[in-house]
């Protein structure tokens, strides 16, 4: 990292109120929560881009911006007089001591499952005391990949779960046929609604393996995008354009170009 002068907190709080006062910036004083949405969504993403490809340099920048957004949802919050920055590190504190008590209290976590066991049961004390879900802690906005993984992983932890990892592979495989048949049947609704519930199972199978299924599923996308170029490349290389080529050529130049990543 360049050398640089430090800046606090503090300062990052004070120059968004700047931005955002009588003599600031036209486009920061118009944004509203929901306009701010996408951008955080989209700093979300970045943060994760710049550790999947371990630019540590990147990644100090990216966790800059999607710090400025939640410095930039709380000051629009300050202004309505709802809360600030300082009520949600409060919250977010003392949340985690809460959870804590066997790092803050007498509790005894042996491992990390341990740790993960008394934090479900903490939640779960919360939430009857608010009347809420196990589930309620998912956020609807989550990839539905990643939402599906979410949704079970909680349910998972109050006993809802298959008991084994080939019990989810007998689903998968009536899942399947189930999608077959309503492929024959020709009933678009249920097509859909049975590719929904093969994608579910699929997130299942992942979890049972310890596998972010997300994350797999982006890595596989990667590799798509990667060969796919590589395809592209040759054939513009030898004059001609993908669509001049046959299926079958296709194929070929596919297979050259996994046999490549190989070598």
């Amino acid at each position: 990292m360049p050398c640089m002068q430090k800046r606090s907190f503090d300062e990052l709080v004070q120059l968004m109120t700047t931005l955002r006062g009588a003599n600031g910036c036209p486009w920061d004083r118009k944004q509203s929560l929901g306009s701010l949405k996408p951008f955080i969504v989209e700093e979300a993403y970045e943060v994760v881009d710049a550790i999947d490809r371990d630019d540590r340099r990147g990644l100090a920048e990216e966790l800059g911006d999607f710090l400025l957004q939640a410095v930039f949802v709380a000051e629009i919050t300050r202004e309505e007089g709802s809360f600030d920055i300082y009520d949600a590190i409060t919250a977010i504190h003392d949340k985690l001591v809460r959870r804590h008590p066997h790092v803050f209290g007498d509790v005894v976590a042996k491992d990390a499952e341990q740790v993960l066991m008394n934090w479900e049961k903490l939640k779960n004390e919360e939430r009857k005391a608010e009347n809420k879900s196990v589930l309620d802690g998912v956020p609807p906005s989550l990839p539905a990949l990643l939402k599906a993984s979410r949704l079970t992983e909680k349910a998972a932890r109050v006993g809802f779960d298959w008991r084994r990892t080939a019990d989810v592979f007998e689903k998968l495989e009536e899942e399947i046929r189930e999608l077959r048949a309503a492929v024959d049947g020709g009933d678009e609704g249920m097509i859909q609604d049975e590719i929904g519930d093969l994608l579910f199972t699929i997130a299942n199978i992942a979890r049972k393996l310890d596998v972010n299924a997300e994350e797999a599923l982006q890595a596989s996308n990667r590799k798509f995008i990667r060969r796919f170029t590589s395809m592209e490349r040759n054939v513009r290389e030898r004059g001609r354009n993908l669509d001049q080529l046959t299926l079958q050529q296709m194929d070929q130049l596919w297979n050259e170009a996994k046999a490549a990543e190989q070598l």
